[in-house]
């Protein structure tokens, strides 16, 4: 057993493979519980897309001693919420109760994740709620732009690949397929069970072991190096009433050090409404609605992008304004004044994080399954402190000076965009002379 009293986590790995890890809140009354799962989309064959998606769904639809109308009215007596959720790389299950029905939470997500049903009928009735999310995915194309812009970044790779699958793949898929998709992957030695609030370590690790049921083994699955390089544009043609634009530039992985410069760079270049991006586009001219720039960070690569909902007919404009303040914050960085805002917000945002007892679980769940490791805010504040300017304008140069690629949804063809992004780009029915340039 491992732990921080200071900070308030402990660390136990099981025997049998299995990672408990708590964060004690003595002043709070509710206790929030999750089993994270180190597998996500990323780890699907072709002919399984979507299983770790479909999974999500299914443990929720009961086990041998349980069925979900039990399942749901169990934690809706206590007043309690349940919920999960799936990414490329991990599937999280998580309920949220007070501190003394966290037993009846352990039974419950225990029962779940190792001993789903997987009825046949069940199966079948939730293949078609997935093939509505599906559809209801499409029909969203501020969100579905992002799913392009990862096609296009990770081409031929699983991280270029949708969360959901497609329609085919799920039509395909049959109980068989996922039960063996659980059976190979929800294996101790691939789980971290966090929680965090009013729970005592100890007897949440005995209660976990009681609930295993001499299960042992497992690991976090081997996953692919990228092979191919990014695309630099992929435009879906759709008759809709905003062009979505989406830029993005390959970065650093989960483990790399530069992300913590990253994260500077992503707050100061879109990250709030006193950002670059929030302030050139919205601000000043009225361009946008939503402007805004994100990271992520999976095992094998991470990227840094920018996103945009604009009129079609200002395209073009939007892009030459997101092209300007990347190739300024490529090679200029953040000024000294951003970089301590920045520094600061960051600290800010850790710390209201740390106030909820959800919140908190999710921190020291996905710590411990991504890095290993829950790392102390300390650390973390020590991390963001250590950054001088010339570190954060050398990952700026690096990230933002890669090449880039576009991802839109909207009424155009790829034609309409040259192959280049720091090239000007001419949607239809512009001549290139852009108010404001």
């Amino acid at each position: 057993m491992t732990g921080d009293p200071g900070n308030g986590v402990t660390t136990t790995h099981l025997d049998s493979g299995l990672t408990v890890v708590t964060d004690r809140m003595p002043h709070v009354r509710s206790v929030a519980l999750g089993f994270w799962v180190g597998t996500g989309s990323v780890d699907e064959a072709q002919a399984l897309a979507g299983a770790s998606h479909f999974l999500e769904h299914l443990l929720f639809k009961g086990t041998a001693e349980r069925s979900a109308r039990q399942i749901a009215e169990a934690v809706d007596a206590v007043g309690g919420d349940m919920n999960a959720f799936t990414t490329k790389e991990y599937t999280a299950f998580y309920v949220r109760v007070l501190a003394d029905s966290v037993g009846m939470a352990t039974d419950i997500l225990s029962d779940i994740v190792w001993e789903p049903a997987f009825r046949s009928d069940e199966v079948d009735a939730e293949r078609q709620v997935i093939l509505e999310e599906i559809l209801m995915h499409a029909d969203e194309p501020a969100d579905a732009v992002h799913d392009v812009l990862a096609g296009a970044m990770f081409p031929g790779h699983r991280l270029g690949c949708e969360v959901l699958g497609d329609a085919d793949s799920i039509e395909a898929m049959g109980r068989d397929d996922i039960a063996a998709f659980h059976a190979a992957h929800y294996q101790p030695g691939n789980i971290v069970v966090a929680a965090a609030g009013d729970v005592d370590h100890d007897a949440m690790v005995a209660s976990l072991e009681d609930r295993l049921g001499g299960r042992h083994g497992g690991a976090p699955p081997a996953r692919d190096a990228l092979a191919a390089g990014p695309r630099p544009v992929s435009v879906v043609n759709r008759d809709t009433e905003q062009a979505h634009l989406a830029v993005g530039m390959r970065g650093p992985d989960r483990e790399d050090e530069d992300r913590y410069a990253l994260s500077v760079i992503d707050h100061v270049l879109g990250g709030g409404m006193s950002s670059r991006l929030f302030q050139s586009i919205r601000e000043e001219r009225g361009l946008a609605y939503s402007v805004y720039s994100y990271r992520v960070a999976y095992e094998r690569s991470g990227a840094l992008a920018v996103y945009a909902g604009t009129a079609p007919a200002r395209a073009g404009e939007v892009l030459e304004l997101i092209s300007t303040e990347l190739d300024r914050m490529a090679s200029e960085g953040p000024t000294p004044v951003e970089l301590d805002a920045a520094r600061s917000h960051l600290r800010g945002a850790t710390a209201l994080g740390l106030e909820d007892s959800a919140a908190r679980m999710s921190r020291i769940g996905s710590g411990q399954l991504v890095h290993r490791r829950v790392m102390s805010i300390a650390e973390v504040e020590a991390k963001l402190d250590a950054l001088s300017p010339d570190d954060v304008r050398e990952v700026a140069a690096r990230v933002l000076g890669a090449p880039r690629t576009l991802a839109v949804i909207g009424p155009f063809a790829e034609d309409d965009f040259v192959a280049t992004l720091g090239s000007e780009a001419r949607p239809p029915g512009t001549d290139g002379n852009t108010p404001g340039h």
